[in-house]
């Protein structure tokens, strides 16, 4: 049995298939608990995209859907059962060798190793059998949900990366809820959980960010957390209804947060997100799946912040969450200086003369070289335009048009800024 669970044919199709993927997203091999958790969370993330009633990356109606061509939505499938075939391989090895306590058999591994083979197998198959259409996608979906799930490693992978999500809560945070009442402590440990978990898997999208690996695949991961995001809404509304002091201030905080939860999921998945699949241009990918990253995230931790200042209203959202003293600062900064860049740009359009024209320039070359980079990346490209166009254009006649569209942007830029969750609490001085 050794030798054939030593075989490399699977290990050696994801190279051939994908070396670049392998490498650049597995060039350091985490320890075994990760490669069972990473493995659990992709796995939880295809069967989540898998799910047609849930597609929640499309706003088109049934004939359109029935119509078009889903040969991307095959490719994604096939990039990430390459990434699951990778990550298996890593942990029968480590399962081999005795290098995890995760509950799994080096025979299970292998027959979820075979699984996957099967799978890309059939993918590639179907994938030269180009486009695709819609009935492709429904039977392609069937077979690979079936098939993963005759696997006892899937559903054992799944519950540990979930079980694993559950427990992704600051320490500070753990100590204050366990500070309170006991009454107080139930209601809020059935409901915690589910946010850690949502922020667990987004904080492998914020790892892909970070180290630029392909960002197409986080639309699975992005898959997950929208059934998260609804099974926490329905589960809050549930215990709400079951409530028995609607005056008490934990009321109102659940209340609150299943309200902000609707809103986040709603902006991502149906704006963000829609259409992702079938776009092309890197930067415009990087941009949507930063922008859909940062709200949910920032959402979610202020959501905590948010429970933990109930408990404790002198307690900072930097000792929970210490990146948020970073964030914040940012986001200040951004703030002050898209107002007083508004306002100089209105100043300019109103009374052109020489020396505010200048005085403009300097202020937008400044910001260029430091502020702008508190932008999200979708942002970034349409001020760096306007600001060229401003620069460049001599003749006034042909500048105050230019800016009166940036100004009009700028306000609309400035009024996102000011939403941001890390500003909750912070309203604007002018």
């Amino acid at each position: 049995m050794e030798a054939v669970l030593e075989q490399p044919t699977i290990i050696e199709s994801v190279k051939m298939s994908a070396p670049d993927i392998v490498e650049k997203t597995f060039a350091s091999v985490p320890d075994a608990d990760e490669l069972a958790f990473e493995l659990g969370l992709w796995l939880s993330g295809l069967e989540s995209f898998l799910n047609i009633r849930n597609q929640s990356f499309t706003d088109e109606n049934r004939t359109k859907a029935a119509s078009r061509d889903w040969t991307k939505e095959f490719r994604l499938t096939h990039s990430t059962l390459l990434l699951c075939a990778k990550l298996n391989f890593q942990l029968g090895k480590a399962v081999r060798e005795k290098q995890t306590d995760f509950d799994v058999s080096a025979d299970e591994v292998y027959k979820l190793s075979l699984a996957l083979k099967d799978s890309v197998l059939m993918n590639e198959s179907l994938l030269r059998a180009a486009p695709l259409k819609f009935g492709e996608w429904t039977a392609w979906s069937a077979f690979l949900g079936e098939r993963l799930k005759s696997t006892e490693t899937f559903e054992k992978l799944i519950l540990s990366a979930e079980s694993t999500g559950e427990n992704f809560l600051p320490d500070v945070f753990r100590q204050l809820v366990d500070s309170r009442p006991i009454g107080e402590q139930s209601d809020l440990w059935l409901i915690l959980p589910r946010f850690a978990k949502i922020l667990k898997w987004l904080s492998v999208v914020g790892r892909m960010l970070r180290n630029d690996e392909p960002l197409k695949p986080a639309l699975l991961i992005f898959s997950r957390v929208y059934e998260q995001i609804q099974e926490l809404i329905g589960y809050i509304n549930n215990r709400l209804l079951r409530f028995p002091n609607e005056e008490s201030e934990l009321f109102g905080s659940l209340d609150g947060a299943a309200y902000t939860a609707s809103i986040e999921l709603k902006k991502v998945f149906s704006q963000e997100l829609i259409g992702l699949v079938g776009i092309r241009p890197a930067p415009a990918v990087y941009a949507r799946i930063e922008t859909s990253y940062a709200l949910l995230s920032d959402s979610f931790q202020q959501t905590l912040v948010a429970f933990a200042q109930m408990i404790d209203p002198t307690i900072n959202a930097r000792k929970i969450f210490p990146n948020f003293q970073t964030k914040f600062e940012q986001s200040v900064i951004l703030r002050n200086d898209l107002w007083q860049i508004l306002k100089t740009v209105q100043q300019t359009e109103h009374n052109p003369n020489q020396a505010i024209i200048e005085s403009l320039n300097k202020h937008l070359t400044r910001f260029l070289n430091h502020s702008l980079e508190f932008l999200f990346y979708k942002d970034k490209e349409t001020v760096e335009r306007f600001v060229e166009e401003i620069l460049i254009t001599k003749n006034k006649k042909d500048l105050v048009p230019i800016l009166h569209r940036f100004g009009a942007y700028l306000e609309t830029l400035f009024g996102q800024v000011n939403m941001r969750a890390v500003l909750a609490g912070h309203p604007f001085e002018r």
